[in-house]
């Protein structure tokens, strides 16, 4: 079985990877690192997973994969964007965050965003490609479903007619960001065997 190497210490992410990615030993920065952080002061997803994929592979000597991901919604001007995770302050939380987003949005009737993700894949020799993936929703008045993590109570996917949480892991693996850019991934790997 093949390792790949996510430079993330975010569990929902190594957990999305490891369901996509079930036929490979997914493991996480921090099984090989101690206190991996990249600080990400790109201004785009892409510069963001770069930066951590570079870094990481340059440090292990190995192959690495990072991303970046988020929300846009498109009445606030595709904010948060790469500020998501921290979206209402460094120290705050998933549940903080959703509760800004709910707040901004009150009165607007525009409720359009996407998911973005952006897979950077780094070799022991420092080449990077970089893989975009989205998923069109709208945001809901308040949190439906209990599964997921970060926004996905609040991001309702019309083609499933649920909300990203009341999806099984198994239904968001094959519908999400991140997915369509591990797909996109998946098929260059194929192409370099």
């Amino acid at each position: 079985m093949k390792d790949i190497v996510i430079a993330s210490s975010n569990k929902g992410k190594i957990n999305d990877f490891k369901v996509i990615f079930a036929d490979y030993n997914v493991i996480g920065i921090n099984e090989l690192l101690e206190d991996f952080d990249v600080e990400e002061t790109g201004v785009t997803f892409e510069e963001n997973a770069r930066l951590k994929s570079e870094a990481a592979a340059k440090v292990l000597n190995k192959t690495v994969i990072a991303d970046d991901s988020g929300l846009e919604i498109t009445a606030l001007n595709g904010a948060p964007g790469v500020y998501s995770a921290r979206y209402a302050g460094i120290h705050k939380s998933d549940e903080d965050n959703i509760d800004k987003v709910l707040h901004e949005l009150n009165d607007k009737t525009d409720r359009d965003a996407r998911f973005v993700c952006v897979i950077s894949m780094t070799t022991a020799q420092g080449e990077t490609h970089t893989f975009r993936g989205t998923v069109e929703g709208e945001i809901t008045l308040s949190r439906i479903g209990e599964n997921g993590f970060g926004y996905d109570p609040i991001f309702y996917v019309p083609e499933m007619k649920k909300t990203m949480a009341q999806l099984t892991p198994e239904e968001k693996s094959e519908i999400s960001h991140r997915r369509k850019a591990i797909d996109q991934l998946q098929t260059f790997i194929e192409g370099e065997d």
